[in-house]
């Protein structure tokens, strides 16, 4: 119900022309406003007939002016209690559309710091979204204050425009998971395990034990390889030897060597030996063995020990490069042959050198 006083014209005024935005005021107010105003007005210049004549209901203005206020307040509380039913029947969608959404990305493992940052946000902005609901009803106009909440976004989103970027891509890498935490990957110059996802970067741990915290932005957007994602991963080893080798002794003395480390995975994929290059010195031999992802770096240490101790062992030459050097005999010195005048060519009659004629 209104509670109407001295004040409320001026409050009213006040509130139009408090600077910019203009609030916007429901024209049911203003109409109370100026209905109060007069009826205040014609009571402080009234005398005694006139205050007869509001005992006795013969004024004619304070009667209508009474009259109006009667109606606008039975006008105005009904849409006050639907605006208020709208705030409360909203207010718990708000809620239960928080516990979906969290339920949700725990159901596809998303991180805590995500979940709770989106839970919180879309119950921002739906809270917002049903007190201007309720003001519509009311019948206070939110015109305004929407061109002003879409002027102060565009201004906050054109100052953050790098963090949001960042947190785009945090999002991103949280729900598509290219990777996660414990993984190796490589994203242009950075090597190293993940340690931690947070919402604008991402904390990885390279082996030399630093710390490299890099924007999420840059891993959601350029290529990266994860060299954890599959659970097993091929090891490559080049071993090179002499030219005049035996090729057959050389394979049959890497196959005892991979025969002989249990880490080595030969299903679904065996291990694989063949000539990949032929070098100045050397010729080339890969060999490509599977493993899984935790025994990696443990066959990555001593594989190539292994092979340098078997080739020793079954006097396989290791190559080194070599350059051969071809002395030559001192040869007799070169002279100039001397010119003269005659061995010069003959100027053609009428014809000066240099002119281009």
């Amino acid at each position: 119900m209104l509670l109407l006083d001295d004040n409320n014209a001026a409050l009213i005024v006040a509130a139009q022309n408090n600077g910019t935005p203009e609030v916007p005021v429901p024209e049911h107010i203003k109409a109370a406003a100026d209905t109060m105003s007069t009826v205040m007005d014609s009571v402080k210049n009234m005398g005694l007939t006139d205050l007869k004549g509001v005992v006795t209901g013969e004024n004619t203005i304070i009667k209508d002016g009474l009259s109006a206020l009667v109606q606008l307040t039975v006008e105005f509380i009904p849409k006050l209690l639907i605006a208020i039913i709208i705030l409360w029947i909203g207010m718990k969608l708000c809620k239960m559309l928080k516990r979906v959404i969290i339920r949700a990305l725990e159901k596809k493992g998303a991180e805590p710091s995500l979940k709770t940052f989106l839970g919180s946000l879309v119950d921002v902005l739906m809270k917002a979204m049903i007190v201007i609901m309720a003001m519509d009803v009311v019948g206070i106009k939110a015109t305004s204050f929407i061109a002003l909440l879409g002027a102060m976004g565009l201004a906050i989103g054109m100052a953050l425009q790098g963090t949001l970027q960042n947190f785009a891509g945090g999002v991103i890498i949280l729900l598509m998971k290219p990777f996660k935490v414990d993984d190796y990957i490589e994203c242009g110059a950075y090597k190293g395990y993940i340690k931690e996802i947070r919402i604008f970067h991402t904390i990885m741990r390279p082996f030399n034990g630093r710390t490299i915290i890099i924007p999420n932005s840059e891993l959601a957007t350029k290529s990266l390889i994860n060299h954890t994602k599959e659970p097993q991963i091929r090891l490559d080893v080049v071993a090179s030897v002499a030219y005049g080798s035996d090729l057959a002794k050389v394979k049959e003395v890497l196959w005892n060597v991979i025969k002989a480390e249990p880490l080595v995975k030969w299903d679904p994929k065996p291990p694989v030996i063949a000539v990949s290059d032929l070098n100045n010195s050397s010729v080339d031999i890969s060999v490509w063995l599977w493993v899984t992802v935790e025994d990696y770096w443990e066959v990555w240490k001593h594989i190539r020990e292994d092979i340098y101790i078997a080739f020793n062992n079954a006097g396989v030459e290791i190559p080194f490069p070599q350059v051969t050097v071809h002395q030559g005999k001192e040869g007799a010195p070169i002279h100039m042959e001397h010119r003269t005048e005659v061995d010069r060519p003959a100027v053609v009659e009428g014809e000066k050198i240099g002119t281009g004629n």
